[in-house]
């Protein structure tokens, strides 16, 4: 069972509005073995136990991954060895994303966002006028960006941090995840099956429906089209019509399954090729566009919160534990 750890006030009823982290699980470094001949796994050393919420690759070499207690990791060779840089903070860190090689922005507990700009080895606050808690960030260029959090919260940048407007959401749910094509067209997805749209830069919010109540933690989009939105249980919704309309395709349970895992994660690493991360070191994987999905394994005894490719034969995965595999497509 998932332990939900709260990160802030949160709306009376709406039990999803905690961040969702799982404890009490061990990871060791190891590597691991796979079904699947063009894929390997291995379990990279962090040296840590905080929980990895988020991991970004922009190279094959350069990544960060952020977790609880401010942690905050960098490494330069791909992961063969991670550094703990000095995040100023001890909140839980739940979310990172970089403009482009130097500047990049972490989310956090109270309000918190932390701004580097020399590739993540120093790091500033940026203040906010928002003790919420944020959950996730995405900037479209090292001047354009986005962050969401709980009840509601949106807030936009135009200068590169240096100044946060909030942009109208027109809910009080929390918000988990945000996906732009550019620098108008958005989407947004959060509690409550809560999916957001925008194609004005944030100017103004419509909300989508999904005809469902289930919490949505991530959002992609392959093309100007064509995206998915993933959450608890299972959940999975698809637009093929720019997000007008959501399409319930929730994965089934299996042949061996006895719960449905909350899919945490996904991300796309060409308009075939799907991948997404979840509770239970759960993974599944689809190559014809969605059309069908992997039933799903377990890749690792923990459940991962974190997914990053930077091109399509080199990814990774993080989470409890300081959990960090490194995924390997041979192509």
């Amino acid at each position: 069972m998932l332990m939900w750890l709260h990160l802030g006030r949160v709306c009376r009823g709406n039990v999803f509005a905690s961040l969702f982290v799982l404890l009490g699980m061990i990871v060791v470094p190891q590597s691991a073995g796979s079904a699947d001949s063009d894929l390997s796994i291995t379990t990279q050393a962090s040296r840590t136990k905080s929980t990895l919420m988020s991991i970004l690759f922009r190279t094959p070499q350069h990544g960060w991954a952020v977790g609880s207690g401010g942690v905050i990791l960098k490494t330069t060779d791909g992961g063969k060895k991670w550094r703990r840089m000095t995040s100023g903070t001890s909140a839980l860190l739940t979310s990172v994303f970089f403009a482009d090689s130097s500047k990049g922005w972490a989310t956090g507990a109270g309000g918190t966002l932390k701004y580097t700009a020399d590739g993540g080895e120093s790091w500033v606050s940026q203040s906010l006028e928002t003790q919420q808690p944020l959950y996730g960030v995405y900037f479209t260029s090292p001047k354009l960006g986005w962050v969401v959090g709980g009840g509601g919260t949106i807030l936009h940048t135009a200068d590169g941090g240096e100044h946060w407007t909030e942009q109208v959401s027109g809910t009080t749910a929390a918000l988990y995840a945000a996906h732009f094509l550019n620098d108008r067209k958005g989407m947004i997805v959060g509690a409550l099956g809560t999916v957001l749209s925008t194609d004005d830069g944030g100017a103004t919010w419509t909300s989508q429906e999904t005809q469902s109540a289930v919490t949505l933690f991530d959002v992609v989009f392959t093309d100007s089209t064509t995206g998915w939105a993933v959450g608890n249980a299972g959940a999975m919704f698809q637009t093929t019509d720019g997000g007008t309309t959501w399409v319930d395709q929730t994965l089934p349970c299996g042949k061996a399954c006895t719960r449905v895992s909350d899919l945490l994660k996904i991300r796309f690493i060409n308009q075939q090729e799907g991948w997404i991360v979840g509770e239970r070191g759960m993974l599944y994987r689809t190559a014809d566009a969605g059309i069908t999905w992997s039933e799903g394994k377990s890749i690792a005894p923990a459940s991962l919160f974190g997914l990053s490719f930077s091109d399509t034969t080199h990814g990774w995965a993080s989470g409890e534990n300081g959990a960090i595999l490194r995924l390997q497509l041979s192509r």
